[in-house]
């Protein structure tokens, strides 16, 4: 009888390996969406999915999906590290239709996800007027953003909230008509928030970028327009410092807001047609003194170090 029960344990372990092993081989490095697809579908390239979120359950850990046509492909939770290609070269873009709920929400939490690292190109990232936020960033190391267009939230285009220390890289991305912040960035105590933008627009938002506790990195090459406040840099229990280089910031109420104890370093950047240059509540603006700042209703001086030019 011990045999016999033995012998249909065995059993039953060798058809759950095999069930594990056949999800995992289902699992492709790369799967396609298409206008016309089916989620039904295997998601390969003769027969394509419907939705990102379809998708997204086929493709293996560290894979991509690519995007076959233009088309609206859905809102789509992220927990493993993955591509999604919306299909630039002359495809257009992959839409995401984010009506009442968030974009692109990222939460990888997976400690067998070495990377946890997510990249978004070419998407258009629509919130009608009532999406939350158009990418939530929840947990995880990296995430890339790259020529994608974000539209239309009523909270931020982009909300990087993560516990630990995370890495955002922006390039090429405009983002606009976002009742809360383009980009809104916060660490969670002595945590950090590292960034790169290059090449990014934030037009018409309550805040163009919101650098908050723990955000330290880069702006170059990048335009910020009519929002109300065009960088706003506060923090708590980690140090907020923004380098800002080669920029615009433009109709605003304030082009740089800096808060207790932060700091922003500003070279070869144009602050024009604002009512405030600066907002200097207890922070500090070093300088180049290669910068334009003129035409503001009050051009305020930076009151930080002037460091060299090179």
């Amino acid at each position: 009888m011990k045999k016999y029960r033995y012998i249909l344990t065995m059993i039953a372990i060798l058809g759950s390996t095999r069930m594990i092993n056949s999800a995992v081989q289902a699992q492709a490095t790369r799967t396609w969406v298409s206008g016309v697809g089916d989620d039904a579908n295997p998601c390969s390239r003769t027969a394509p999915c419907k939705t990102y979120a379809g998708a997204i359950s086929k493709t293996a850990k560290d894979g991509e999906i690519s995007t076959l046509d233009p088309g609206g492909f859905g809102a789509v939770t992220i927990t493993k590290s993955i591509t999604i290609n919306g299909g630039g070269a002359g495809q257009g873009y992959g839409s995401i239709l984010a009506s009442l709920v968030n974009g692109v929400i990222i939460n990888i939490t997976d400690v067998n996800d070495v990377r946890k690292t997510v990249r978004l190109d070419w998407l258009n990232i629509n919130g009608a007027s009532t999406g939350i936020n158009g990418i939530r960033f929840l947990a995880g190391n990296t995430l890339f953003v790259e020529n994608t267009i974000i539209d239309g939230f009523t909270t931020n285009g982009i909300d990087v909230n993560t516990a630990g220390t995370s890495f955002l890289h922006v390039k090429n991305t405009t983002i606009r008509n976002c009742a809360g912040s383009g980009i809104s960035s916060i660490a969670a105590g002595a945590n950090q928030v590292a960034f790169a933008f290059t090449g990014i627009s934030i037009h018409k938002c309550g805040t163009g970028f919101n650098a908050q506790n723990g955000s330290r990195g880069s702006i170059r090459d990048s335009l910020f327009a009519l929002n109300s406040t065009g960088i706003a840099l506060s923090q708590g229990g980690s140090n907020t410092e923004v380098n800002i280089d080669s920029s615009e910031l433009t109709g605003s109420s304030t082009a740089i807001a800096v808060n207790t104890t932060t700091r922003a370093r500003i070279a070869r950047c144009t602050i024009s047609q604002n009512a405030n240059a600066f907002g200097l509540s207890g922070g500090f603006i070093d300088t180049g003194g290669n910068n334009t700042i003129m035409g503001n209703t009050t051009n305020q001086a930076p009151n930080g170090t002037v460091f060299p030019q090179n």
